[in-house]
């Protein structure tokens, strides 16, 4: 009796032979089979054969690359899913790879760790998705270019993200800490959006006085209000047909987030001063630093606005959460600031790049732009060493790691009580002093019920 045929068809395609030798082995399993190639042209042709359910290929390739292989992948059998490769792939090539419709985009180090286990679950998702329509096979192409430097992982997941939202529609709330580099992020949905050919207009919601800012927002007709000498559009008229960013979100008063959210409901907005109802075609991105949801929950922020604005979510990560991306960064910024400032070429010595990685960064990618241009202004040397990397405490922030503060605290704890109570009452005590004696609010930073807040006080009173 013949024997079954395989239940899914794996293609890999690279140009290193030793890789292709490995990974065969590597994902060899019951119910799988595994062609080869080392060359695109080759690849086509084994698709045009036979159904192949997912292409592991690099970017690497001849007679043309990866991503043309991806897009006539597309085009010539639209069901087939993409894994593309590469040892340090670009900003660009993740961003638009996933955009042209991509799966995966993974650096070849990472391979031994996460191939398998991605090629696993990529099978999965097409035999539960073994009935839906085929996706589109064509995404317009990018003509922005937006320059943001880092290999993490954390990072990477950021530009697959943006590759996938930026074909759509719909409202993005991107949250991080200050100087993470939100603005480039919005900047990168933009340029690599279906609107990229119309501007990306930006307003600092926290920047702006009450008072203006539904102005700057909606416009205002002449002698609305004193200072008001002639009409003036809004940033909704400002971005008709391309993207709206508002920045620091969390900063907008109560007052207007009810007008913003008309504007996100049916698109209608009136200038200030004005009867005529206006319209606009406008695709809104938000962001933050402050956690919206706690805002909520603290009644400063309302909860209608925040699930309008929260259609998706980016969250960029903390310098400190992807320390491989240090380097990288402090090369780029000393590059840009002695070309800008007409200076000798600096280099800096790997024991200053580990003295960079082992910084907490409270101010993110500003701060380490800030800490190398003043490197730069005081350097005596063209080689940064450890001792020329002034780095800079906000003050009153501990320059101990949380290891040392721990240590710290539990050798301060009185002799004979239970130490985790005793943390635990220290710190519901620290939260309502940082919250000017408000339960509630301490409760919520704290992430815990105000009850238990109350019963934690209560224990150690």
């Amino acid at each position: 009796m013949p024997e079954n045929p395989p239940e899914e068809t794996l293609l890999l395609v690279d140009p290193d032979l030793d890789f292709l030798d490995w990974a065969t082995k590597h994902l060899a399993a019951d119910g799988l089979r595994i062609l080869r190639c080392d060359n695109a042209d080759n690849a086509l042709k084994v698709i045009t054969k036979m159904p192949v359910n997912l292409v592991v290929a690099a970017f690497d390739l001849q007679p043309f690359d990866g991503m043309e292989l991806l897009a006539r992948i597309r085009l010539q059998s639209p069901q087939t899913m993409v894994i593309l490769t590469a040892g340090f792939p670009s900003t660009g090539q993740i961003i638009e790879a996933t955009q042209r419709g991509a799966h995966d985009v993974l650096r070849k180090e990472s391979l031994p760790f996460e191939l398998r286990h991605i090629v696993e679950s990529s099978l999965q998702i097409q035999e539960n998705r073994r009935s839906a329509d085929s996706p589109d096979a064509t995404v317009p192409s990018p003509e922005g270019r937006v320059k943001i430097i880092g290999v993490s992982r954390a990072l990477q997941d950021v530009f697959k993200l943006v590759g996938r939202v930026a074909r759509t529609d719909a409202p993005v709330l991107i949250t991080g800490e200050s100087g993470t580099g939100k603005e480039l992020i919005a900047k990168a949905i933009h340029e690599y959006s279906p609107r990229r050919k119309r501007e990306m207009i930006t307003l600092n919601c926290g920047a702006i006085p009450e008072n203006l800012l539904e102005s700057e927002l909606f416009g205002h007709e002449k002698g609305s209000f004193t200072g008001a000498l002639a009409r003036r559009a809004g940033r909704f008229e400002q971005a008709d047909g391309g993207t709206l960013f508002l920045d620091e979100i969390g900063d907008m008063p109560i007052s207007i987030q009810v007008k913003l959210l008309r504007v996100l409901q049916d698109g209608s907005f009136s200038r200030v001063g004005a009867n005529e109802t206006l319209t606009a075609d406008v695709r809104i991105i938000a962001a933050t630093h402050k956690n919206l949801s706690a805002e909520v929950a603290s009644g400063r922020f309302r909860e209608d606005l925040y699930y309008r604005l929260n259609v998706v979510e980016l969250r960029i990560p903390a310098l400190r959460e992807r320390p491989e991306d240090i380097p990288l960064l402090a090369e780029y910024f000393l590059q840009r600031i002695t070309r800008k400032n007409g200076m000798a070429l600096i280099r800096i010595s790997a024991e200053a790049i580990a003295t960079l990685q082992t910084h907490h960064w409270p101010g993110n990618v500003r701060e380490l732009e800030n800490t190398i241009a003043r490197a730069c202004a005081l350097a005596s040397s063209t080689i940064l060493l450890p001792a020329d990397i002034p780095l800079a405490f906000a003050p009153g922030r501990s320059q101990l790691g949380l290891p040392e503060v721990l240590d710290r605290l539990i050798n301060s704890a009185p002799i004979g009580v239970d130490v985790i109570d005793w943390l635990s009452s220290e710190i519901a005590g620290r939260a309502i002093e940082r919250a000017d004696g408000d339960l509630k609010t301490a409760a919520i930073a704290l992430g815990i019920p105000p009850a238990s807040l109350k019963n934690r006080l209560s224990r150690h009173a």
